[in-house]
């Protein structure tokens, strides 16, 4: 795995061992930050359930302002802080070490003003989909201009965001998971 653009390309990243991640393809990273393009230079970027921090870290190298990248497991943890090391983008990002929970609720107290673009990548067929939005939707960390991007196995259905005045803006789908884009109504 690599950084695909901008001030880190072609750096190779390092990615936890085990199954306890599921790094995103390079082809389907490019394809997200293509999308993702005008919206990113200056931006505020949140990465829940960072893994190896490669989509924060392409934000990033792609000119975002900063990234929180958030994650539980520690040795995917390291992974974040050295790969950030590694690129050179370290004074931009910050870790946060815990569930999405607590880390959430640090980023609301450390953190307040909403980001403008979230992406969340949570392990597939545990529902943390819909409670993690559930939680931004409460929180200052998220407003009408954020932009919520989920990745999730394709067989997710989020017909049930309408009930949190969510809007599905945009759908990407892959041979095995899919892209979801929301935004409060």
């Amino acid at each position: 795995m690599r950084v695909i653009a901008g001030t880190a390309r072609s750096l190779p990243l390092e990615t936890p061992q085990g199954m306890d991640t599921r790094p995103t393809t390079d082809r389907i990273k490019e394809t997200l930050f293509n999308m993702l393009s005008g919206r990113l230079p200056g931006s505020r970027f949140l990465d829940l359930f960072a893994g190896s921090g490669a989509i924060g870290i392409e934000a990033l190298s792609r000119g975002a302002a900063y990234a929180a990248f958030v994650e539980q497991d520690e040795r995917a943890l390291r992974a974040i802080r050295r790969n950030l090391d590694f690129t050179h983008l370290t004074e931009r990002g910050e870790v946060f070490a815990g569930s999405v929970q607590t880390s959430l609720a640090k980023l609301e107290v450390h953190n307040p003003s909403p980001f403008d673009i979230i992406f969340l990548d949570p392990p597939y067929g545990k529902q943390w989909e819909r409670k993690v939005l559930e939680m931004l939707t409460k929180s200052r960390l998220m407003d009408r201009d954020t932009l919520v991007i989920a990745e999730a196995s394709l067989e997710t259905d989020f017909s049930w965001t309408k009930d949190m005045r969510l809007t599905v803006q945009k759908e990407k789908k892959y041979k095995t998971n899919q892209h979801i884009w929301l935004r409060k109504e």
